[in-house]
């Protein structure tokens, strides 16, 4: 397993060049007195970066959805692999509670259905800040609840995965079928997740600035999502508040390294091991946070989605394997 801390001492060429370019342009907005509204920033962060129709090419099929939400039906894309299909997987996007969607991670779901073998389910959660804590949570469950009902024709094996904030709702979901009995995940999938709330790490401090995710970025995500501060606390905002993590699927955990979000990571899956529990991570070196969505032109991305799409292929042939 590759630490964060370790090997290289700056980010990949890649993201070196796309931190300085996306510092430039946000220089040259501030310049020209053009602030973005959230309805500019969502429109402009849930596009994919690949033609979309090339994503699908080597898919069975993409199909557009609606899948019942915890007030509505909701949105959604189930990516179909070709061949043998074995498992589900319920996917939630990034993107801080508040922008991305369908669109930013449809090659990200593609890829995956087509290294796991297993169905992808790409999930539109309500998002905040007009829809705050816990209304993710409750839409996903309900879609989770959905697609273990329709599991059946794939095998009948389930399991949650998401990057960033899809990482955190994935996790609240394992803890949360724990907790009412079912569905039996066979493995969550956790890409660099918010996962301590109020609770400290070093790599916040350490990587505060410079590196796309900050932590002033990180507070606003903050206050957009919780209602008050008491819920960055809570176990489903926050999952490692919880009052137990044993009796939790295995987890697969990927951070990034240059991220402040690393050491909430390689914490977690601490932690789950000190309760019994199968946790393993790998870390990319040089990676930064959100690096998945750049998988066109960092190869690391690539590989990330396809590592994980190999974990969820062996847990759905039953045959995970406990590692560090």
């Amino acid at each position: 397993m590759n630490r964060s801390g370790t090997g290289r001492e700056q980010p990949g060429v890649m993201a070196r060049l796309l931190m300085r370019h996306l510092g430039g342009r946000g220089r040259s907005r501030r310049q020209a007195g053009r602030p973005r509204t959230l309805d500019t920033l969502r429109r402009v962060l849930d596009k994919p970066c690949f033609p979309q129709a090339l994503s699908s090419l080597p898919l069975r099929q993409v199909l557009a959805l609606r899948v019942p939400g915890a007030t509505e039906l909701r949105p959604a894309r189930l990516y179909v692999p070709r061949g043998r299909v074995r498992g589900a997987v319920l996917f939630m996007h990034g993107g801080g509670f508040v922008h991305c969607g369908l669109n930013s991670h449809h090659g990200i779901c593609c890829r995956l259905a087509r290294e796991s073998g297993a169905v992808v389910l790409s999930y539109d959660y309500r998002l905040a800040p007009e829809h705050r804590f816990p209304a993710a949570i409750e839409d996903c469950l309900a879609a989770l609840d959905w697609l273990a009902g329709e599991a059946w024709r794939w095998g009948g094996k389930v399991a949650v995965a998401g990057d960033s904030a899809g990482g955190n709702l994935a996790a609240v979901l394992a803890l949360l079928a724990r907790d009412r009995g079912g569905p039996d995940l066979a493995m969550q999938l956790l890409y660099y997740p918010s996962l301590y709330g109020a609770r400290d790490v070093p790599s916040r401090e350490r990587y505060a600035e410079g590196y796309m995710l900050t932590a002033r970025l990180m507070e606003w995500y903050g206050e957009q999502y919780a209602r008050t501060p008491e819920d960055l606390t809570h176990p489903l905002l926050a999952p490692i508040f919880a009052d137990s993590l044993s009796g939790l699927p295995p987890a697969v955990i990927v951070p990034a390294q240059f991220d402040p979000l690393c050491d909430e990571a390689t914490g977690y899956a601490e932690a789950l091991r000190a309760a019994g529990g199968q946790a393993e991570v790998r870390c990319f070196p040089g990676t930064i946070h959100g690096y998945l969505n750049m998988y066109s032109f960092m190869p690391w991305g690539k590989a990330a989605i396809r590592f994980g799409g190999r974990r969820l292929r062996a847990a759905f042939a039953g045959s995970v394997r406990s590692a560090g």
